[in-house]
């Protein structure tokens, strides 16, 4: 029996990761994203959004963590990925990482899933959908 038979659509997943200054910078470095409005205060309280902001991509690598480590798991190979960035997150912030399967394909041994970050406040940040392949 696959992997894949184990899920059903409707099933969900949530992870909480905490927006800090020292995660914000470790992914600049990492990325290369050194955008002022990520690390500069006095340049993000210039911005519309008065703040230092993280970076998009950050949320949407919580994205990433909760395919890989919770639904589907281990082994789990990304297809695709769309994102809509709705509102932005600030240092500080708890986001809120959630997933659910909106459709299975047995004969390709994907699915596709529903993701949503949410902040401390339940505002949707970014919303999407990813294809994802399920290890055997």
């Amino acid at each position: 029996m696959h992997k894949i038979a184990s899920f059903k659509v409707g099933d969900t997943a949530t992870r909480n990761n905490i927006i800090s200054d020292e995660l914000v910078r470790r992914f600049a470095e990492i990325s290369g994203d050194v955008n002022p409005v990520h690390l500069d205060e006095e340049y993000a309280s210039k911005t519309i959004f008065k703040k230092r902001i993280a970076h998009g991509m950050l949320l949407s690598s919580f994205i990433s963590a909760t395919l890989a480590n919770q639904m589907p798991g281990e082994g789990t190979i990304y297809l695709k990925q769309g994102l809509s960035f709705k509102k932005p997150a600030y240092i500080g912030d708890t986001i809120t990482t959630m997933l659910e399967i909106i459709s299975i394909d047995t004969e390709r041994n994907s699915m596709s899933i529903s993701t949503i970050c949410k902040n401390q406040n339940g505002e949707v940040l970014v919303s999407g959908e990813a294809v994802v392949m399920v290890s055997a």
